[in-house]
């Protein structure tokens, strides 16, 4: 670590850390506290393990993040790797994250392709790492970037049409001409009578090495797509190499800044060419159809034919080997293969979450016939010849419908492979708002509006211009066409990316995320009933996605919000009941039941939310940049424009956990977000909210700082600009000195510029229920961890004691009532179980369950419909929302980890 990083880590006016902020440590000095065990901290090495269990069948390549305890690695060390036998992994290593005393808090790692293959691996601080046999090595020229993993050689281009210039094996090119498309219409298909339609290609602007090996190296590329004179939709692509890899990994995200009303996506697509020769009966194509499904034929085909050719031609091109010299073929045949149709182009076509189809043909000018269709394809195929070829493969395929890959002019000397993220086959993309807002033309009946389908509705709000999708895409250049088991094995490896994880244990024990959670424990029947609700909710949030089609381009990873029980589905078209938007914290709910079970369904569920949230929840240009949407029918629909919807709390978790460069761009995106509140005030239509005055703006404490402080956090910690350290430092200090602390701040006076909060209220009391439900218990357990900020913590014990007391220890605290809404008392009691377990008062801790026992625990009652009630069958679960779910999942976690040991028919206390 260099000296200047380590004087910005340790240069915040902070003390030394009490032992009860320990995570690793018990809960506090006093007798009366309960205490929770935690694993011990280990010697400095971490076991890891393939999320999904076992052995991949082989690996392109891993990256993933490791936490460490406070202090156990004062410098930054080399890591060493080895297999449950010993035996070493080569490994590249890099800091994430750093404690405040400048320690190692996170490190990330990554290991070559098809390296570390062994159920388990031990990381451990050594002096040297093992060097891989062949590095990844990055040549930077005037014109381009080449990369050559000792397999694979990738030209990218500084600038023009190409992102890729040319992937070659061997000396040979297998791949050329790699570049974005996008087809964009004037209209939707609805009104074509006057459409226009135009093409857009791909050009670059900005190439930035980010990673240089030995292990793994990393490519930005940025640029737009330009086409007569315009330039828009913003791209950029992260090209991933490993070393020993035959393929590069590629994640494209794009901005939509066009007018919705006027730039209607036809198709947004990666396009290359691969060369070919050798022949046509030589040339093979493959689609990965359902898992583990293989559609699998030549260019021109030797089966089938009323001449046999021979059993080894036969044999040969089905297997997709190649065929004996052709002087040994049947004459008859070989005399009269001009006249056997060589089919040129095909398409795999993914409408919705439950159909694809394959067409092919001779060539352009020729009609198109149906070969074969399924339903859920893995969203691979593959094309080349006596010289191998390239395999293409685009995650998620079928969940982020429509989709499609093509094949064109196999039957030439270069084939044409186009991966579409939107497949021109479906109708155009409509970003149009969903309705015109008749009706709601003043302030008063926009609260009307609000009143009745709980929208926030305000014209020309409900935009998408500055929301965004990634997607993932692989390449391999193949030496030779793969067989059918490999191809299934490769469309395995795209849809699901074998991913290393440190294990439950030892997440804990490192002492990240505030230590809120515990390990699973069913050690008493009232712990068990509350593990066992925890997996059922779970589960039937699973079960929806599926059920409930909650997929999509624009959709899949999100959740619904609210039930409609008449209907009997989700309220996907009222208002503010719709898509979840992050409402209420449903991601915290999943990376804290990641954190504590290590299973690989929660973390795939929170990964996709991730990607979801991250992108088309917030605005990433323009007018509402750093902010996010509330839940609405269109997840950009909501005027409430909100830094609690965009906040980097939701997304931190899976950055550290997969060191993913896209995820740490966003968080940095959102680190001066604080501006929009004057532009974009979020109580600009609450009519008793207190008056800006003197002040540039007015911030809550929750939902607007206590997301500031979660990204300003997250920043101190990755070693950036001092700034926001010293903005979140100069905020805690302000909430500690007002006269009510947290009670005073529900709406405070902000200046963006220095980070200060002023008391707007004076003596008076106030409180919301919705100011720690988006995050903020969890971002102030952490400061408080961090900082050992003694009035700060007294002033959020304080609002954790007394959110839901009665009114009677209200008044005797702060004089009067606060006035905080109830509805939340189940999510708030984390709260009291956190102030419980700061003083170790242990009525305290009683009063926690009570208030999480408001209702007694009731399991999640499901019943199961069909026939003409409903669509499809379904399950439906009484009084089910979102919101309740999230805040219950949260406290129930939390509470179990803090307070345990009074659970009611628990540990006797």
């Amino acid at each position: 670590m260099s000296l200047s990083r380590r004087n910005f880590l340790k240069s915040a006016a902070v003390t030394a850390l009490p032992a009860a902020a320990v995570a690793t440590a018990t809960a506090t000095t006093t007798t009366t506290t309960p205490t929770r065990a935690t694993p011990a901290a280990g010697d400095g090495s971490a076991a890891l393990h393939w999320l999904e269990g076992g052995v991949p069948a082989f690996s392109s390549g891993a990256t993933l993040g490791v936490p460490w305890p406070r202090g156990r690695h004062p410098q930054t060390p080399a890591f060493a790797l080895t297999t449950e036998d010993g035996q070493p992994v080569p490994v590249q290593s890099w800091p994430l994250a750093w404690w405040p005393d400048g320690s190692i808090k996170w490190s990330a790692h990554a290991l070559p392709a098809n390296a570390g293959l062994s159920a388990t691996l031990q990381l451990a601080a050594v002096a040297d790492a093992t060097a891989p046999a062949a590095a990844v090595t990055v040549e930077e020229r005037a014109d381009s970037i080449v990369v050559n993993t000792g397999v694979i050689r990738c030209s990218v281009a500084r600038r023009g049409p190409h992102v890729i210039q040319a992937i070659s094996r061997d000396g040979r090119d297998m791949a050329r001409n790699g570049r974005l498309v996008a087809l964009a219409a004037n209209t939707p298909d609805s009104e074509a009578a006057n459409t226009v339609q135009r093409h857009y290609d791909s050009a670059v602007t900005a190439v930035t090495v980010e990673q240089r090996g030995p292990v793994r190296a990393v490519v930005k590329v940025e640029g737009k797509h330009s086409a007569d004179g315009r330039a828009w939709l913003p791209f950029s692509l992260r090209l991933y190499f490993y070393a020993g890899a035959e393929s590069v990994r590629i994640l494209h995200t794009f901005v939509f800044d066009g007018d919705e009303n006027t730039d209607f996506l036809r198709g947004l697509g990666l396009r290359f060419d691969v060369p070919l020769d050798g022949p046509l009966y030589d040339r093979h194509v493959r689609f990965a159809g359902e898992q583990p499904g293989l559609w699998a034929e030549a260019v021109q085909g030797l089966t089938g034919l009323r001449r046999d050719p021979g059993a080894a031609f036969r044999q040969a091109q089905v297997a997709g080997l190649p065929c004996p010299p052709i002087a040994q073929m049947a004459p008859r045949v070989s005399s009269a293969l001009h006249l056997v149709p060589a089919w040129g182009d095909y398409t795999l076509s993914q409408l919705s979450a439950d159909g694809f189809q394959i067409r092919k043909r001779t060539k352009p000018g020729h009609g198109w016939i149906d070969a074969d269709a399924g339903k859920r394809a893995a969203g691979s195929g593959y094309i080349g010849g006596n010289g191998g070829g390239v395999a293409f493969g685009l995650r998620e395929f079928w969940q982020r419908h429509p989709t499609r890959l093509d094949i064109r002019h196999a039957h030439t000397s270069a084939a044409e492979v186009t991966l579409w993220m939107w497949s021109p086959d479906a109708p155009a993309m409509d970003l149009r708002f969903y309705h015109d807002g008749m009706g709601m033309e003043t302030h008063a009946q926009e609260l009307q509006g609000l009143d009745i389908t709980y929208e926030d509705y305000e014209k020309g709000y409900g935009t998408p211009h500055g929301v965004a999708r990634s997607s993932e895409i692989t390449l391999w250049a193949l030496a030779a066409t793969p067989s059918r088991e490999r191809m299934v094995q490769i469309a395995a490896a795209v849809q699901t990316p074998p991913q290393l994880v440190a294990a439950p244990a030892h997440f804990l024990a490192s002492g990240v995320f505030g230590g809120l959670w515990s390990l699973p424990d069913r050690s008493t029947p009232a712990k068990a009933a509350i593990e066992d609700e925890l997996d059922r909710r779970f589960a039937f949030y699973r079960g929806q996605v599926e059920q409930r089609h909650w997929y999509g381009f624009w959709n899949y990873g999100d959740i619904m919000h609210t039930y409609d029980a008449d209907r009997h589905v989700w309220r996907y078209d009222v208002g503010g009941y719709a898509w979840d938007n992050s409402e209420l914290s449903p991601d915290l709910w999943l990376w804290y039941s990641f954190l504590r079970s290590g299973r690989a369904d929660i973390f795939r569920l929170a990964e996709a939310m991730v990607r979801h949230t991250s992108e088309v929840d917030i605005y990433h240009l323009g007018r509402f940049a750093g902010l996010g949407s509330r839940h609405n029918v269109q997840h950009w629909g909501c005027s409430a424009k909100q830094l609690r919807i965009s906040a980097a709390v939701y997304r931190r978790y899976y950055y550290y956990l997969t060191a993913d460069e896209r995820i740490g761009d966003i968080l940095r995106e959102l680190l001066d977000a604080d501006a929009m509140l004057e532009a974009t005030d979020p109580v600009r239509k609450i009519a008793d909210a207190p008056p800006k005055g003197q002040y540039p703006a007015r911030a809550s404490f929750g939902t607007d700082w206590g997301s500031l402080a979660g990204n300003w956090l997250t920043e101190w910690e990755r070693g950036g600009n001092p700034r926001y350290r010293d903005k979140l430092l100069t905020g805690m200090k302000d909430i500690a000195a007002m006269p009510h602390g947290f009670f005073n701040a529900d709406r405070a006076g902000y200046e963006q510029d220095s980070g200060h909060l002023h008391n707007m209220t004076g003596d008076k009391v106030a409180a919301s229920h919705l100011n720690s439900v988006f995050g903020a218990v969890e971002i102030f357990a952490e400061l408080i961890a961090l900082t050992g900020h003694k009035d700060f913590e007294q002033a959020w014990l304080q609002y954790c004691t007394l959110f839901n007391a009665d009114k009677a220890a209200q008044v005797r605290a702060l004089g009067m009532p606060h006035g905080g809404s109830p509805v939340l008392r189940v999510g708030h009691s984390r709260l009291t179980a956190y102030a419980a377990w700061r003083t170790g008062d242990a009525a305290l801790a009683r009063r926690a369950w009570s208030e999480f026992f408001d209702q007694p625990l009731k399991p999640l009652r499901t019943l199961d419909l069909h026939g003409p009630t409903v669509l499809n069958p379904v399950q439906e679960a009484e009084g089910v929302s979102t919101n309740d779910t999230a805040q219950w999942g949260l406290a129930a976690i939390q509470n179990l980890a803090l307070i345990g040991d009074y659970l009611p028919g628990g540990a006797a206390k």
